[in-house]
């Protein structure tokens, strides 16, 4: 676990200088489907979930680069898929983040932010590290070059 934390300080610290480099929609997207399947990872998206996410991305310098509404509309839509259904929302999501699966720069931060998130509540559980997992295989990253 300490080799996670190491990892994650070690980048959260350059974190912001790189999302503000990706900004724009496709990323803004793939970072929120990842916040709404990470808040899923237990199989359903609480409203204390929604506030966490919700908050960390308000509070985070890192996500502080995209519109709050615009991140909210996102979240919003993603969490309206998995409510439809798991199955649907959890595709839509990793659609896309699938659009960087070739751009391994990009899907580093796509992680990054994800486990950031996972483990923003001093608890990133086991759940929520598969699913971290899973959007490292859809980015075509070793999910251990992260410490998963």
């Amino acid at each position: 676990m300490s080799t996670f934390k190491n990892w994650l300080n070690t980048t959260k610290n350059g974190l912001n200088e790189q999302v503000k480099k990706f900004k724009n929609k496709d990323f803004m997207n793939a970072v929120v489907a990842g916040c709404a399947l990470v808040a899923a990872a237990d199989g359903k998206i609480e409203e204390a979930e929604k506030n966490k996410m919700a908050g960390y991305m308000n509070l985070s310098n890192e996500l502080k680069v995209f519109d709050m509404r615009d991140v909210i509309a996102q979240f919003n839509t993603y969490v309206a898929n998995f409510d439809f259904s798991p199955e649907i929302g959890k595709q839509e999501a990793l659609k896309a983040i699938s659009k960087f699966n070739n751009k391994p720069e990009v899907g580093r931060l796509i992680i990054a932010v994800c486990s950031a998130i996972g483990a923003a509540d001093g608890d990133f559980d086991e759940n929520e590290k598969a699913v971290v997992r899973n959007i490292c295989s859809v980015l075509g990253l070793n999910p251990s070059e992260f410490s998963l």
